[in-house]
């Protein structure tokens, strides 16, 4: 025998206070749990966009970051003129001897936090295509000039265009605004290599970016630095080097995680609570569905439905509450550097999906214990409740 759906899609409409009530109370979990994984979602696509298939980036073995690596002079010159690297129309090697440094800046509004000041060589801008000047212009090397993020840039004090700022002693100036199609360089500071190690007092290097747009030749680069016991680098892809740089993903992945299975717990007594009180008030309609024929698991899955898909209208309904948080950009630590990240919640299709699917399950969960009961009534007593 069919399903009796269309009593259920009634029976809802008949009572929809306490059907508006569940359906409510899921939305705010569906909500708050899709924000946490939005935000998550966001720090993980700054850092795994960031970095182009053809460029290798070489650190000192065990470091963590290139905030913690050291490439000395000596070394980054012998990493440069390796075969495999290629060479521009003047025969010269794309590589940039890179520096990274943080420096404590006031925000705007109060509080500091520390922001990454990235040297580069003159290859540096060639080997990002990614980042595009937007206002000013480049800085100029000997000039204590810098160029900021577009996305910092609106954050902290003496950032904005024509700005000035400390960094421990020394006065910078701002040239240029720059974007990175959401990457990680969105939450740094560029400035001239050279001068960053003087302005600094830096003798080495942080980290040294080649153009090895071979896949082979790659190869072939890490597997020379991995042999050369006295160098101790590691060269790996950079988006590949990008991609591990996502450890402040972690907690906040596991909080929402943690959220989403501790409200499902309040959630799902909620919906219990709420169908107990439902299907209550329903059991001699129950009892009459019984005398005109239709079996006890055939009634009980109708009111699993009914729960699951009243439960999926309050996930739409938190998804759609969850939504306007998209695309809105905010700043966190990062774990592996300790300086600012810069990134945009982002809620993709997958997100959506499992927050549908979760609240389905919630819904699914809270109305089984009701069914089963009313399912297992005796006719005669479903019938004479009152």
């Amino acid at each position: 025998m069919a399903l009796p759906l269309s009593y259920n899609a009634r029976s809802v409409a008949v009572r929809w206070r306490s059907s508006a009530a569940t359906v409510l109370i899921i939305a705010l979990v569906v909500a708050v749990c899709l924000v946490l994984q939005a935000m998550a979602q966001g720090i993980v696509s700054s850092t795994s966009a960031t970095g182009d298939p053809g460029n290798v980036i070489v650190v000192r073995k065990g470091s963590t970051a290139e905030s913690s690596s050291i490439v000395t002079r000596a070394q980054a010159q012998r990493v440069r003129f390796l075969p495999q690297i290629q060479r521009d129309a003047r025969r010269e090697p794309i590589a940039s001897s890179e520096v990274v440094v943080l420096s404590n800046l006031r925000r705007i509004g109060g509080g500091e936090a520390n922001v990454s000041l990235r040297g580069i060589s003159p290859a540096g801008r060639s080997l990002r295509p990614q980042v595009r000047l937007v206002q000013g212009r480049w800085f100029t090397p000997g000039r204590r000039e810098v160029v900021v993020s577009a996305r910092l840039a609106p954050r902290f004090e003496g950032l904005g265009l024509g700005g000035q700022f400390k960094s421990g002693p020394h006065s910078l100036t701002v040239t240029g605004v720059f974007e990175a199609r959401g990457t990680a360089f969105e939450s740094e500071i560029w400035l001239d290599a050279d001068e960053a190690r003087s302005l600094f007092d830096r003798d080495q290097f942080s980290s040294v970016v080649l153009r090895v747009p071979d896949p082979s030749d790659q190869l072939a680069l890490k597997a020379a630095l991995e042999s050369d016991k006295q160098l101790r680098l590691l060269a790996l892809p950079e988006p590949e080097y990008y991609a591990k740089l996502t450890t402040s993903a972690g907690p906040i992945r596991f909080l929402g995680y943690f959220l989403a299975a501790t409200l499902s717990v309040g959630a799902v007594f909620a919906a219990m609570n709420a169908m107990y009180a439902i299907i209550g008030r329903r059991t001699r309609e129950v009892g009459t569905l019984r005398i005109l024929g239709y079996p006890r698991r055939v009634i009980m899955l109708g009111f699993l439905v009914e729960g699951g898909l009243l439960a999926l209208v309050g996930g739409t309904l938190g998804c759609a509450i969850a939504i306007p948080f998209n695309w809105v950009t905010t700043s966190t630590i990062s774990f592996d550097t300790f300086s600012e990240i810069v990134f945009e919640f982002q809620i993709t299709p997958w997100l959506i999906a499992q927050a549908l699917a979760f609240s389905f399950a919630i819904g699914v969960a809270g109305s089984f214990l009701p069914a089963l009961r009313v399912a297992r009534l005796p006719v005669i007593t479903a019938v004479k409740a009152v």
